[in-house]
């Protein structure tokens, strides 16, 4: 008989419920006590868990262990141990210590650490993070971790997610306090990513080479039919990709990841997960955990699932919205306006701290999304521009802008929205619209990041978002903590106001893909960061510097060594990519191209020789054009070549990065524009490769 849905959900979590079955009380509560306070676990609890967690692993399944971690390469990390001892009689029995749950010893020496040791410094240590649940999966039992060196700095994402998300709660909870919020022990920033992605059909996938090496196709014509007509964005599901989804989300369901919603995106083959917000530790596990099995029930309905930010030129490139928001232990929502946003001292506080941390460190955020893959969506009409700017809607900003002219905004009651159709039912229009076109914009109780990409972490934007925020509300702490009670209220709205003065210049409401906006942001003062490149030195720029070290999320050697990886794989992206499209040009497009040449040049020949002139001199002129394609393509990707190696032999990291953005992406647009004006022309089954019409319109 079939699981039920709350049956299925969580089935292979170690969870709360779980815990609670298979622990003595005392040691789920002093667990749980970790859990919720963020304190120190003890020998004999780690001992208590790793026998229920071994027990419970092993009903279930499950032979072996990992450590799993999120090295800096982005994508996550794993060595599987079996639970089998021998006993010394030749037979074996299931052990696990809680030595071996707490910590572990990956060989540090391959993954990316940006100078922060040397290669013979091999030993890196895991460390469980009890906060997000372990999970089993094919047969493994994986437990959550961060990841260091030997000399203890952070080799991963989550080790400065955590820091950041303690940093935020210290700072909140202090302001709290001052608010008379006795009763709030702790404040969570909590996540809820909603993940595009593209489904193509595997046989298609094999035959591109640009596909397996970059995940983007760096050659393709558009089809006759692209996105124009808007029929796909919440279009019917088809059957075998209806499918598809229904398998995904009984895998996700079955690790405790909450998706809740799945629908067909704007360009044809794409589509969209979001999932329930969760604890951000726990939402940037579960993201890491949806792209892979998205992944791998994708294949196993013959498909690849592709996460590249612009797997296809002409139509829209798959993004990720982090919708990120603040909540006490009580329950209580920092960013909920309540009835009357005017009224509400508290989120207004909370709601300028946000204002305050985008706008100062608004080349961090932009920092936090950029990748080689991004880079071709942000600023284009499809995509949040690269400026960081804030929407707030009509309603909230009325609200601070009579704070700002000390005028009293009145009680705001919901509109009821009217659809001018009686048999429809009135409902209450929400306080703000969407604004597709701004990066960060506010929606109802959250902030929704909307410039992230969509096979990239989520963790390193809330790292940034964590600890802005939390700098926001220290310097507010600084500010209010001697105010005396009865002048409190009087000395927030104060502070309120002079933060809504001196950092309005980052909201807009407007529509951000335009000229105009470009033009204003340029007069305001903003960031316009349009490429990696440009954006990677705000990471060691002092004011961010001072921001990550003073609340202990980096440490100066952590930053330079997150730096320089970043241009590293930024080059190192780039150079796969040029190397790739010249794979493809010498080996499999001038061939074709030549192939189909001699073809239409003995055509004519044969038709001259029994004396047919008709029709040879359209021939002559088609494969005059075609020839001269070929020449520029071949020519074009020679210089790509030259430039490649130019790009190769300097030895400034900036600089290299530099060089590829600027000199051999333009050299790929230019052989991908001879290429792409050819391909139209060449008939079905000369090229050795799928075009974009093959794939995106016969899934």
């Amino acid at each position: 008989m079939e699981k039920t849905i709350p049956e299925l959900y969580g089935s292979l979590v170690f969870s709360d419920k779980v815990m609670r079955e298979k622990l003595p009380k005392d040691m789920y509560k002093a667990l749980r006590k970790t859990i919720d306070n963020n304190s120190h676990l003890e020998v004999d609890v780690a001992n208590a868990v790793a026998v229920a967690m071994k027990q419970w692993a092993v009903e279930n399944g499950a032979t072996h262990f990992t450590h799993w971690f999120q090295p800096l390469t982005g994508l996550t990390a794993e060595k599987h141990d079996s639970f089998i001892s021998p006993d010394g009689n030749g037979e074996v029995i299931m052990e696990f210590s809680g030595k071996e749950l707490i910590k572990g010893e990956p060989d540090a020496s391959s993954f990316p650490s940006g100078g922060l040791r040397a290669t013979f410094e091999a030993r890196g240590y895991t460390a469980w993070d009890p906060t997000s649940p372990a999970f089993i999966k094919d047969g493994t039992l994986y437990i959550p971790t961060a990841f260091c060196s030997y000399s203890g700095e952070a080799l991963d994402k989550k080790t400065p997610l955590l820091r950041s998300m303690e940093a935020l709660n210290k700072e909140a909870v202090k302001i709290l306090k001052l608010l008379g919020k006795d009763d709030v022990t702790s404040v969570s920033t909590t996540v809820g990513p909603e993940q595009e992605y593209f489904l193509i059909d595997k046989e298609d996938f094999k035959l591109r080479k640009d596909l397996i090496f970059t995940g983007r196709t760096l050659l393709g014509a558009m089809p006759p039919k692209g996105q124009e007509m808007e029929d796909h964005y919440f279009g019917n599901l088809k059957p075998r990709v209806a499918a598809y989804m229904h398998d995904l989300d009984e895998e996700l369901w079955k690790l405790g990841i909450p998706a809740k919603t799945k629908h067909n995106e704007v360009a044809p083959c794409q589509h969209e997960l979001a999932p329930v917000f969760d604890t951000t530790n726990v939402a940037v596990d579960h993201n890491q955990l949806t792209m892979e099995i998205m992944k791998k029930v994708a294949e196993k309905h013959g498909y690849m699932c592709l996460l590249h930010e612009k797997p296809f030129a002409g139509i829209n490139g798959s993004g990720k919205h982090n919708n990120w928001s603040m909540s006490t232990n009580t329950g209580e929502n920092l960013l909920n306006p309540g009835k009357t946003p005017g009224d509400n001292t508290q989120f207004l506080l909370f709601l300028s701290a946000v204002i305050k941390a985008v706008d100062e460190y608004a080349d961090l955020m932009r920092l936090s999304v950029a990748s080689a893959g991004n880079d071709h969506r942000l600023g284009a009409n499809e995509a949040p521009p690269a400026i960081i700017s804030i929407f707030l809607g009509d309603e909230l900003t009325s609200v601070i802008e009579a704070i700002e002219q000390d005028k009293f905004f009145g009680k705001s009651e919901k509109v009821v929205m009217e659809t001018g159709a009686s048999v429809l039912p009135h409902f209450a229009k929400d306080t703000t619209d969407r604004n597709r076109t701004s990066p960060f914009a506010f929606t109802g109780n959250k902030f929704e990041f909307r410039s992230l990409g969509s096979s990239a972490s989520v963790a390193s934007p809330n790292v940034v978002l964590n600890t802005a925020v939390a700098e926001s509300l220290s310097a507010f702490y600084e500010v209010l903590k001697d105010v005396a009670p009865e002048k409190l209220d009087e000395a927030v709205h104060a502070l309120v106001k002079d933060t809504i003065i001196k950092h309005k210049r980052v909201i807009f409401n407007g529509n951000g893909y335009t000229q105009e906006w470009v033009d204003e942001a340029a007069k305001r003062g903003l960031y316009n960061l349009k490429s990696t490149p440009e954006a990677l030195p705000s990471f060691i720029a002092d004011k961010n510097v001072a921001l990550f070290t003073k609340h202990h999320i980096y440490s100066e050697t952590e930053i330079k060594s997150r730096y320089e990886i970043r241009l590293e794989n930024y080059t190192k992206t780039l150079h796969i990519e040029t190397l790739t499209l010249q794979d493809m040009v010498y080996k499999q497009f001038a061939p074709a191209l030549l192939n189909y040449i001699d073809d239409l040049t003995s055509s004519v020949l044969a038709k001259k020789e029994i004396g047919i002139a008709a029709g040879s001199a359209t021939l002559e002129k088609t494969i005059t054009k075609l020839s001269d394609l070929y020449e520029k393509v071949v020519l074009a990707t020679d210089k790509l070549a030259e430039d490649t190696d130019k790009a190769e032999a300097i030895a400034d990291a900036q600089e290299q990065a530099t060089f590829y953005h600027e000199v051999v992406m333009a050299d790929m647009e230019e052989v991908r524009g001879y290429a792409d004006a050819a391909e139209p022309m060449i008939p079905d089954g000369y090229l050795p490769y799928p075009t974009y019409e093959q794939m995106l319109f016969y899934v």
